[in-house]
């Protein structure tokens, strides 16, 4: 069978404006010094392989009419293609073209975020700002949490260490932590896994079938869309409206388009949606809960930002306790509450389903390491603390990212909820994957609009966390700013002023 084969010319339009030089190799913005050509061209090919418009398996257009197309000399071309097979983006095979693919620890760990290709290259002398992870550094508390770990851990090296279901010191203290919320809970409806990420994949593997329609929210958490494809799933996206806080949740659409669809899955983040921010209120959940039951669709709730709410309002009950059934099943992990080196999450579901998780699970991995999961109890014991510290630091930093983003980009529009870790910025032209593509050379990684939704969407928005400290998110923005002057020094029709929700 021939090798498919991407265009020279669709290539050249989905890269949009990779360049931050001219063709006299003058840099278009003197605030930084412009990479080689070669090595924006591999980060803008990069990003639109983990966006799926190029795809895997496919062969990129031979290094002659890629040349010609883009006005690089084939130097250039065979440099950037040498690049993405060094960092495993092509395989080479002899007597054929080179094929698209993802390096191998992209493939295997879905929890482990693409780095650029620019963040990997050690010669690179250009300090960077990784605005791509959402995630912070680790509280005060944590090496205390492992000293505590390492004390316990003599009253398990009597066994053979292996608990797919999870230690029970463990799965008592998220029961408590739901009953606390509003949602009785016995620690034989919690698995606990590595990570809520590893959670969907195990959910999706027993609830789903190739084919199938998972309902997704959209924009939503990237490596959950990348699940849900890897399964042979197909998402269905229903939109948020992040411009109208109060009413983003079109639950309206989420009943139709599980009636239409005959879905019988969906993936949602209705505690601060990952990006917007957004929360889903009381009401909304109890009719969530509702339309789950009329279609007869199970709903998995990500709830992994729960614990980041950043304004005056009250705490949310868990989705779940609004069922009357089995029909909502409710993920959580502790890498964003605490840290995401700490390889802890968990399913909060009913026996049956608990049993059909454990016979998928003992052919991916055989448990969770006991001093994580003993380290995740002391940290839940003291989280009252921990969480309030850090929601105090997420809040100023969220501050100063609005107030920067305000000097330097007044025409981009920003939209975040009453929680989470970023801000969901609108530009005024679509621009993002460019952007994205071109900010390497300023200085700064951006995570770009279309990564997460389906089809191409999201090309006026990029995802900005607020994750780092503010000296650097005001490194990070002001990289931002040069990057999108290189990009479009003569920006057209701006949308209003910046806004924030």
């Amino acid at each position: 069978m021939a090798t498919r084969v991407i265009g020279a010319g669709t290539l050249a339009r989905d890269l949009g404006r990779w360049r931050s030089v001219d063709e006299d190799g003058e840099t278009e913005s003197h605030r930084r010094p412009a990479r080689p050509a070669y090595l924006a061209l591999a980060e803008g090919i990069r990003l639109l392989i983990h966006d799926g418009r190029a795809p895997l398996g496919v062969a990129l257009p031979s290094e002659r009419d890629l040349a010609a197309t883009l006005g690089v000399s084939r130097t250039t071309i065979t440099s950037t293609y040498s690049l993405l097979r060094e960092n495993g983006y092509l395989i080479s095979r002899q007597g054929s073209r080179s094929t698209v693919a993802l390096p191998r620890d992209v493939q295997h760990d879905g929890s482990k975020p693409a780095r650029s290709i620019l963040a990997m290259m050690a010669a690179s002398e250009l300090p960077t700002i990784d605005m791509t992870y959402a995630a912070m550094a680790a509280p005060l508390e944590m090496q205390d949490a492992y000293s505590v770990a390492l004390e316990g851990l003599p009253s398990y090296l009597g066994t053979h260490g292996m608990d797919p279901v999870g230690v029970l010191a463990l799965r008592e203290a998220i029961a408590r932590r739901f009953t606390q919320r509003g949602l009785p809970t016995e620690p034989d409806q919690i698995l606990v896994t590595l990570g809520a990420q590893h959670g969907l994949r195990l959910l999706l593997n027993v609830l789903t079938a190739p084919a199938a329609r998972v309902l997704i929210d959209h924009p939503t958490y990237p490596n959950a869309i990348e699940a849900i494809r890897d399964v042979g799933a197909r998402p269905v996206p229903v939109p948020l409206r992040p411009e109208h806080p109060d009413k983003g949740w079109d639950l309206d659409g989420i009943r139709s388009a599980a009636r239409q669809t005959a879905a019988t899955l969906a993936y949602l983040v209705p505690d601060f949606n990952n990006p917007t921010g957004l929360l889903l209120d009381a009401d909304g959940r109890a009719e969530l809960a509702a339309i789950a039951r009329e279609t007869r669709m199970t709903v998995v709730v990500d709830e992994s930002m729960a614990d980041l709410q950043l304004t005056g309002e009250p705490e949310q009950p868990p989705v779940a306790a609004f069922a009357k059934g089995n029909e909502i099943v409710t993920i959580g992990s502790a890498s964003k509450s605490f840290w995401g080196g700490l390889r802890v999450g968990w399913i909060r579901t009913n026996q049956p389903l608990i049993t059909k998780l454990l016979g998928i699970r003992s052919t991916v991995d055989l448990g969770t390491p006991v001093m994580d999961q003993l380290a995740t109890v002391h940290l839940l014991a003291n989280a009252d603390a921990i969480l309030d510290r850090r929601r105090d630091q997420l809040r100023a930093q969220r501050a100063a990212l609005v107030e920067a983003v305000a000097e330097e980009l007044p025409e981009w529009r920003l939209h975040y909820g009453a929680g989470g870790m970023s801000v969901w910025a609108q530009l005024p032209s679509p621009v993002s994957t460019a952007l994205a593509a071109t900010a390497p050379n300023h200085g700064v990684l951006l995570a770009a609009g279309p990564r997460f939704g389906v089809q191409g969407a999201f090309e006026r928005f990029i995802r900005l966390p607020f994750t780092h400290q503010e000296p650097e998110l005001r490194l990070a923005v002001k990289a931002t700013a040069a990057a999108y002057e290189a990009l479009t020094p003569r920006a057209a029709d701006p949308l209003q002023p910046l806004t924030c929700y």
